[in-house]
């Protein structure tokens, strides 16, 4: 081990730790990418209008037509049998003056994309996986499995939610288990749904369906694991059976396009995002149910953030990595808090059955349908969109 291998230790191949290494690189940034390999990524992910403008601006990718698809509107459903519903609701990208609210993405064409693009110099990809990380001399020094140590001044942390970055560090963390899950996998529907998102607030969680272009959509069933397990159990056609049920019929004939999985849902949030030299992004840092498209979105919102932390720090500061932790700290707090506290509030008031929750969640639907100021204030906050 030397003094200093590179100026940024990245740990994590995922989306969020990709974006990271990649933009570090292209800032001029001596980089070591550390990411282990990984079975594909068959997920997707819907990225707001910012974060689409975030990674044209960084050069990951390019035009997102032929990418992914458009999200131009989201149509909400009250389908709990509760005694108060909510309206239908349907928030319409071209109301607030936009072509799409955002896009959708397959996960594994994003890391392909950005990939892509990666500077042939400042960016070391290495695929061994970390097994421990302690700082000292003002040094982040990560040991890999076959016993190579590395060292640099700043570590950023983007290994998911069981960060080993963020437990070395002694970040502190507040985790609450769900005991809900989530089911996802792609359908082939008898009708399009266009580029309209379809929401199905059912009483343990949404029914969601999002455009993967043609007749094809991502679904994203959240429900007692149970529910969700007994579906799957029973074959194929028990699972198409309870799909067509909770789409309400209105989409034709449903066939599977992939196969199902099954995560639970929890949410975890940090006490601070970055501290003596070590920044956490992505799941290291936050996550939660997905509700309302924020997980990745708020990954992306963590690398511009860290990028311009270090623009504003003097590289030729003897403790620059604890500066830039200080700083990116304070300029995630807001984002996280708020983010965070929403997304918690949204799945809570859909699991709640309580009177009052019930007349709240179905007067706040009525307010954003009747309200159109609201409704953009809504769409700001949706998006992620900052002054």
């Amino acid at each position: 081990m030397t003094e200093k291998d590179a100026d940024i230790i990245v740990v994590g191949g995922g989306l969020a730790g990709l974006a990271a290494a990649v933009s570090l690189a292209r800032a001029g940034y001596d980089i070591i990418h550390l990411a282990p390999k990984s079975p594909p990524d068959r997920r997707t992910s819907a990225l707001m209008m910012p974060s689409v403008a975030f990674l044209r601006d960084a050069g990951l990718i390019d035009e997102p037509e032929g990418l992914g698809n458009p999200l131009t509107a989201i149509r909400i459903i009250d389908a709990t049998p509760r005694l108060i519903r909510a309206p239908e609701t349907l928030f319409d990208a071209a109301e607030a003056g936009m072509t799409a609210f955002g896009w959708n993405f397959g996960n594994a064409r994003l890391l392909e994309q950005f990939q892509s693009p990666a500077p042939a110099t400042g960016l070391r990809t290495w695929h061994e996986a970390v097994t421990a990380y302690r700082r000292t001399d003002g040094r982040g020094i990560v040991t890999l499995s076959d016993g190579t140590e590395l060292a640099a001044p700043l570590v950023v942390g983007a290994d998911g939610k069981k960060s080993l970055i963020r437990a070395a560090a002694g970040i502190a963390t507040r985790e609450h288990q769900f005991s809900e899950s989530a089911l996802v996998c792609d359908l082939e529907l008898g009708r399009s749904i266009g580029g309209t998102s379809i929401e199905f607030h059912y009483p343990h969680g949404p029914f969601t369906l999002v455009p993967a272009g043609g007749n094809r959509a991502n679904l994203v069933w959240i429900d007692e694991e149970a529910s969700l397990r007994a579906a799957q159990a029973g074959g194929e056609e028990s699972l198409l059976t309870a799909l067509r049920q909770r789409s309400q019929g209105l989409f034709g004939a449903i066939t599977l396009a992939s196969p199902s999985f099954i995560f639970p849902l929890s949410v975890l949030s940090v006490s601070e995002a970055g501290r003596e030299g070590t920044v956490l992004v992505g799941e290291s840092a936050h996550a939660f149910p997905p509700i309302g498209a924020q997980g990745l979105n708020l990954g992306l919102r963590d690398v511009a953030d860290l990028v311009a932390a270090l623009a504003a720090t003097d590289r030729h500061r003897s403790d620059w990595a604890e500066a830039v932790s200080a700083d990116y700290a304070r300029r995630r707090s807001g984002d996280l808090a708020r983010t965070g506290g929403m997304v918690d509030a949204l799945f809570r008031s859909l699991l709640a059955d309580m009177l009052p929750s019930q007349m709240l969640r179905a007067g706040g639907l009525w307010a954003l349908k009747l309200l159109p100021p609201l409704r953009r204030e809504a769409f700001a906050l949706g998006m992620g969109q900052r002054s």
